[in-house]
């Protein structure tokens, strides 16, 4: 097996040369939206190395993406984080790039938390044993969805324009106008996702000290791009433009259904240059956690995502307005990714208008396979 080693800068942005030694890497949820676009990258970027991408096919479209990772020369394993028998036949890798996840935050509200659960922390034990086992380095996604909902939603906000803001110079610990930081309070009530998530950073935290691993913690904002199947629940920003390239209803739901609730958003790809920078220092990432998202410059409300979805595609959707607000819904979240910056001069360089741009141009490129996906 051999070695591959890369050297250099990242294109346009502020990080350090670097050189990284990698023979075999591990994907988790490597047929999901954001694994199987990292393990296609890497495979990409890294002569030499084997990439293995790990997935149970459970979420619609993941089937889509074997044809893709087979194309781009990325090995698939067919089996499910829950199940340590399953890791342990895959033999050795010297990194787990852990993107595995029941992804939605409204994922055991149903009254049955069990596969969110045990997907997300039972996973994580999983992984986390692996990487022990076999002396594997770790980049583990987490989510902005760990922070409490009542605390998010006692943020002070004022309309401003099609959007909600946070008043100028407002403050308070751990938010301000560039965002939501590591240091927000984590008491309270989060979602049952948000909690899977935080039990793992802890684990993770527990794994770190006393077996000295070297993982990295990414709470990540929302993430699109290409590739992503999404629905209501999960992939908004993709549902969103395919609405409006193959017809359908949509809606502003919640916060009295006027739509000025703000996400910031992330493409994959500025993901996929952190994640390089990470494998390639990981002693560097390997204390707390980090924000990762679009921040305030790549940051939209629905009503402003509708516009330029408009504006990109050509075309109108029927939309509605239910102003009921759903259990875990926050009106804004945007990340204040300063720390991440500090670290290693990572900040997202893709703004509102490319991602719907790709994405966009990724729906009209494959039609015929996704028009019936988002039917």
């Amino acid at each position: 097996m051999g070695v591959a080693t890369m050297a250099g800068r990242i294109a346009g942005s502020n990080s350090k040369p670097f050189r990284m030694n990698r023979t075999r890497i591990l994907v988790t949820g490597g047929a999901g939206f954001v694994g199987s676009n990292i393990a296609m990258a890497l495979k990409r970027d890294l002569d030499g190395v084997e990439v293995v991408a790990f997935d149970n096919l459970k979420r619609r479209g993941s089937e889509l993406t074997l044809g893709r990772l087979r194309a781009g020369g990325v090995s698939f394993e067919h089996g499910d984080v829950r199940c340590a028998e399953d890791l342990g036949a895959l033999g050795p890798a010297d990194l787990v790039i852990e993107c595995s996840a029941e992804p939605s935050v409204h994922a055991g509200y149903d009254g049955n938390p069990s596969y969110v659960v045990n997907t997300n922390l039972l996973g994580t034990v999983n992984c986390l044993e692996y990487a022990r086992r076999h002396g594997a380095d770790m980049v583990f996604l987490s989510t902005s969805r760990v922070y409490p909902i009542a605390a998010l939603r006692a943020i002070p906000l004022e309309e401003q324009g099609d959007r909600l803001v946070v008043p100028p110079g407002a403050a308070g610990p751990g938010w301000s106008e560039a965002g939501i930081g590591t240091d927000f309070p984590l008491s309270g009530s989060r979602s049952i996702y948000g909690a899977t998530k935080l039990a793992s950073e802890l684990l993770i935290e527990e794994y770190r000290a006393l077996y000295g691993l070297k993982i990295a913690i990414n709470r990540c904002g929302v993430l699109t791009g290409p590739w992503q199947m999404g629905k209501v629940d999960q992939g908004v920003i993709v549902l969103w433009m395919a609405r409006h390239v193959f017809g359908g209803p949509l809606g502003y739901m919640g916060f009295g259904g006027h739509g000025r609730q703000v996400r910031d958003i992330l493409h994959v790809d500025d993901l996929y240059d952190l994640v390089r920078l990470q494998m390639a220092d990981p002693d560097g990432f390997s204390q707390g956690v980090f924000n990762v998202g679009g921040g305030p410059g790549v940051s939209v409300s629905l009503r402003e995502l509708t516009g330029h979805c408009r504006r990109i595609s050509g075309g109108q959707v029927v939309l509605g307005s239910d102003p009921e607000t759903r259990d875990a819904d926050v009106p804004y979240y945007v990340t204040d990714n300063a720390a991440i910056t500090r670290a290693c001069g990572w900040a997202p360089r893709r703004s509102v208008e490319i991602v719907l741009g790709d994405i966009h141009a990724w729906l009209l490129e494959n039609r015929a396979m996704l028009a019936p996906m988002f039917a």
